[in-house]
C-alpha cells in the first residue's frame, strides 16, 4: 500500500506589525471561517478566497431574547405536566385544593411568560418595520 505524502509547510515567513495593525488583522481573521491565523494569512497572501462569516444582528438579538423564554416555558410546561399527573392520583378534597392553588400559580407564571414573548415579538416586529 502506498503512503500518501502530507503537504507540510517547510518555510517560515515572519514579519512585524504595529499594535493597531495586529488588532486589525485579528479582527479580520476572527470574522472568517479560518481556524488558524496561519491559514488565514496564507489565503490572503496567495490571493485565495476567504469565507467571511455574516452575522445577522436582528436575528442575534431575537435569539438572545427568545432562548431564555424558551427555557422558562419548557420548565413551566414540565411543571404543568407533573401537576396534571398528580391530579390523576389525588383522592381527597383537601388534596384537590392544594393542587388547585399550585396550578393557579403555575398558570399565572405561564401567562406572564406568554405576555413577555408577545412583547418581545412586537418589539422585534416594530424594529424590523423601521429598517
Amino acid at each position: 500500500m502506498e503512503k500518501k505524502e502530507k503537504n507540510i509547510e517547510k518555510h517560515w515567513i515572519s514579519f512585524r506589525v504595529q499594535p493597531e495593525e495586529y488588532n486589525q488583522i485579528h479582527k479580520h481573521f476572527a470574522s472568517t471561517t479560518c481556524r488558524k491565523l496561519s491559514d488565514y494569512a496564507r489565503r490572503v497572501l496567495l490571493q485565495k478566497p476567504v469565507v467571511v462569516r455574516y452575522r445577522n444582528q436582528s436575528a442575534d438579538e431575537f435569539l438572545s431574547a427568545m432562548i431564555p423564554l424558551k427555557n422558562d416555558l419548557n420548565a413551566l410546561g414540565n411543571n404543568f405536566n407533573q401537576a396534571v399527573k398528580k391530579l390523576h392520583t389525588l383522592s381527597q378534597i383537601h388534596e384537590y385544593k392544594a393542587w388547585i392553588l399550585t396550578y393557579e400559580l403555575d398558570k399565572k407564571r405561564l401567562l406572564e411568560k406568554v405576555d413577555e414573548i408577545k412583547f418581545q415579538i412586537q418589539q422585534i416586529y416594530d424594529k424590523w418595520l423601521q429598517e
